[in-house]
């Protein structure tokens, strides 16, 4: 068996029982939490009688015990079928599907952000330790870093939407706007371009103080001092050597972030209006959806899972000495 190929098959077998985990663990605390679906349509539309709450309940399949249901949701899942949306009257896949790649969108524009931006200057910073530009990108960073996304994203919003009007509010996309092909991609972009800032500059922060910490560290291995004494020039040493070194714990942190980088993007989606995952999950806990909210957590969980396994796949290309398929 090829060893990618093993290594894959690995990570598979690994992921099942963290999958089955966080399913099981969601769907206890949802079971733990008062009241169900019948209930909170009945708050949103009115009163009903016993006799049409019994039946709501039986078209629903909510009047079988917790145990009863987890099996029905399990081996429907183990087929596929993530379950019936009693909020949109849809399948818990279509619905998904629909909101899901939203969500990846701004989450993978953010992140490639503030990874690649943050790198940057975090190599810019670290080639001259203690210099003013290093002080500069430190305090700023630290400065980044302490204010919350969600309040990032009111500032902006405030100055570049409201005061100068040079970005929409919020949304993905202008309402029937008819926009097609580049016209509507160049629409959305203009859309993201605030909620993307409001949810990469606390993550470039992150990774900015890293990378100059990590090229601090790294000019003081014995190899570096080497390279100054067979005459290499300082560019070449920074960028050749430096910060390859000194880049593979960043991209380690990158996977062990991808989790709080999802987190972000659904309270910065709640902020900008945007119909993605973090609107999905507050609409399923308004109207106690369980299946949806269980769809909406588990492709979560799958999403953190794939991001870590591209980390390990990346930080095997940047560093030879990590076999990736071992």
């Amino acid at each position: 068996m090829p060893p990618l190929l093993a290594f894959f098959l690995r990570r598979i077998v690994t992921a099942l029982p963290v999958l089955a985990v966080v399913l099981v663990g969601s769907f206890l605390l949802l079971e733990a939490a008062p009241g169900d679906a019948v209930d909170a349509y009945v708050a949103q539309s009115g009163a009903m009688d016993a006799d049409q709450l019994a039946q709501l309940r039986q078209e629903w399949q909510l009047d079988e015990g917790p145990l009863h249901r987890f099996r029905a949701y399990a081996s429907a899942l183990v087929q596929g079928d993530l379950g019936w949306s009693t909020a949109f009257e849809r399948r818990v896949g279509s619905v998904i599907l629909e909101r899901l790649p939203i969500t990846l969108l701004l989450m993978g524009v953010a992140t490639a952000l503030a990874f690649f931006l943050g790198s940057l200057l975090g190599v810019i910073a670290g080639a001259n330790p203690g210099s003013f530009r290093d002080r500069f990108l430190s305090t700023t960073s630290l400065a980044l870093y302490a204010v919350p996304g969600f309040w990032l994203g009111l500032v902006l919003i405030v100055i570049f939407a409201v005061d100068l009007r040079w970005l929409p509010i919020g949304g993905i996309e202008s309402i029937a706007s008819g926009k097609t092909g580049f016209s509507r991609m160049g629409d959305i972009g203009r859309h993201l371009i605030l909620p993307v800032a409001s949810l990469a500059m606390v993550y470039l922060a992150l990774y900015l103080r890293l990378m100059r910490d990590q090229m601090n560290e790294v000019w003081r291995d014995p190899f570096v001092q080497a390279l100054k004494a067979r005459g290499l020039s300082r560019n070449r040493i920074v960028w050749r050597h430096v910060a390859r070194n000194a880049v593979l714990p960043v991209v380690t942190m990158l996977g062990l972030q991808a989790a709080a980088m999802l987190g972000g993007s659904v309270v910065v989606e709640s902020v900008f209006a945007i119909p993605g995952f973090g609107r999905l999950a507050e609409e399923a806990v308004a109207r106690r959806d369980t299946p949806l909210l269980l769809g909406v957590i588990l492709c979560s969980a799958i999403t953190v899972i794939t991001v870590n396994l591209l980390v390990d796949l990346a930080y095997g290309k940047l560093d030879p000495r990590v076999r990736v398929g071992r």
